[in-house]
């Protein structure tokens, strides 16, 4: 009996890359996001999964932005989805046709941090942090400050602040409202 069910958990297993969809960037939202659309034309917002990047008005973030645009502008990119964040955003692997991991790239630049509290799948997660730290030995990128400051940090000094402020608000009336359609 042991038998057919490892055959089924082995070919489930085998099978899992197909849930992974082709898409080309419509544009980059900052340094861990991207817009994409899928095959029904529809616009998806996607968060790199397990990478935390600078916020543009953070130090670092304008580069960030960049650096991804770099990435993955006017090429076919592969999205593994992972995940659905709490705004509705699909969190995901990004890799380019070569098979490059985006999410590792942003790390390896040192143009982000792993997202520890989200980062969860451990294997994936541990060669993250080991790309994360060979960034910060070599000074690569924020890495070349001192002390920079997380994202998650930065994001909680400014909170209070309109520029900050109204985007998140419009953000979660927008997912209370979707929620509410759907139910």
């Amino acid at each position: 009996m042991r038998t057919p069910l490892f055959v089924l958990v082995l070919i489930l297993s085998l099978a899992a890359p197909a849930l992974a969809w082709e898409s080309r960037t419509k544009s980059v939202r900052d340094g861990d996001s991207i817009n994409v659309t899928n095959e029904d034309g529809v616009l998806v917002n996607i968060r790199l999964y397990g990478v935390d990047a600078p916020e543009t008005k953070q130090a670092f973030g304008y580069q960030a932005k960049k650096r991804l645009t770099q990435l993955v502008s006017r090429k076919a990119i592969i999205i593994e989805n992972v995940d659905t964040d709490r705004y509705g955003r699909t969190v995901a692997l990004v890799r380019l046709a070569d098979g490059t991991l985006v999410n590792e790239e942003m790390l390896r630049s040192g143009l982000g941090w792993v997202y520890e509290q989200f980062c969860l799948r451990e294997d994936l997660c541990a060669s993250l942090r080991q790309t994360q730290a060979e960034a910060r030995r070599a000074g690569r990128g924020l890495w070349a400050e001192a002390n920079p400051t997380p994202p998650w940090e930065w994001r909680k000094q400014h909170k209070t602040e309109e520029w900050y402020a109204a985007p998140v608000r419009a953000m979660k009336t927008l997912v209370r409202k979707i929620k509410v359609a759907i139910h």
